[in-house]
């Protein structure tokens, strides 16, 4: 039987609801507000004034621009490609270095430990990064933006923990059966720690997803751009009036205010779609690597 809520505790409870609500409503407002703003009609989107609660009219006309332009297309491909090769670089270096540190046997994994940490306080910066990824050819190529940042040592760390917390029989037992490290790895340590292994496939994904400052560094052809550097060019440096060159000012002007909302709703939505189906590894994931028994 349910012990009956006294007269603080539903005080208390009431107010937990409507903060939460508040707190729903603050931060689902902006994605609404750029959603309805992305499919507005472009001269009442200019005219209006204040909240957006709903479309205002409704228009298609900011998205048919965008994917007339061939660098959203071919910005949309290049990211799809960072995501493969990149998240398969990093999930395969971050699980050999994170298998290695977590075995206790092992000689000097704290030395190495505290060194990797320490790469977390300290760089070298991005001049000597820039001029080392020229020295060894990777200007201008996908491999500047995958190789230099094959590990990254927070993710790392999360994972060593929850490596750590496979127990240590079954991995001596896999010896014993005459089993490597490799095949101890990918067939017994990975598996038992999947929904970890999903949130850092998360982060990894994201990180691709959401990054635009290194290629924007180190990639000079616009062919190669990720979305977002196209994006960004588009948002900030007022390139989708350049695209729609074609039109009057008054028009262009009303026009590329609607295309930058509509561009912002390009660059979320995949992530917005595809964390759901991930969301059930995440919280588990994140849970079984935050503490360690």
């Amino acid at each position: 039987m349910l012990k009956k809520q006294s007269f603080s505790e539903k005080i208390g409870s009431n107010l937990i609801t409507v903060f939460m609500l508040v707190f729903l409503v603050v931060t689902l407002y902006p994605l609404i507000h750029v959603l309805f703003a992305s499919v507005s009609e472009p001269a009442e989107l200019v005219a209006h004034r204040g909240l957006i609660l709903y479309p205002l009219g409704f228009s298609f006309e900011p998205f048919e621009y965008l994917f007339r332009n061939q660098y959203i297309i071919s910005g949309l491909i290049n990211s799809g490609l960072l995501i493969i090769g990149g998240v398969s670089v990093n999930i395969v270096m971050t699980a050999i270095a994170a298998y290695v540190l977590s075995k206790r046997y092992a000689k000097l994994t704290k030395f190495f430990t505290m060194f990797i940490i320490f790469t977390m306080l300290f760089s070298g910066g991005l001049v000597p990064l820039y001029l080392t990824i020229r020295g060894f050819g990777m200007y201008n190529s996908y491999a500047s933006l995958i190789i230099p940042f094959a590990i990254n040592t927070f993710n790392l760390i999360i994972l060593r923990t929850a490596f750590e917390g496979v127990p240590a029989s079954l991995d001596e037992s896999a010896r014993i059966d005459g089993a490597g490290h490799f095949t101890i790895l990918f067939k017994i340590t990975i598996p038992l720690v999947m929904p970890m292994i999903a949130v850092i496939v998360l982060y990894y994904a994201l990180d691709r997803w959401n990054g635009w400052f290194f290629a924007s560094i180190f990639l000079k052809d616009k062919e190669l751009f990720p979305i977002q550097v196209i994006l960004r060019e588009m948002l900030i440096d007022g390139d989708s009036g350049a695209m729609m060159a074609g039109n009057d000012n008054a028009d262009m002007m009303m026009l590329a205010q609607s295309v930058r909302y509509a561009g912002i709703v390009i660059g979320t939505l995949p992530v917005l779609f595809f964390y759901p189906f991930l969301q059930r590894y995440f919280v588990k994931g994140a849970l079984s690597g935050a503490v360690k028994e």
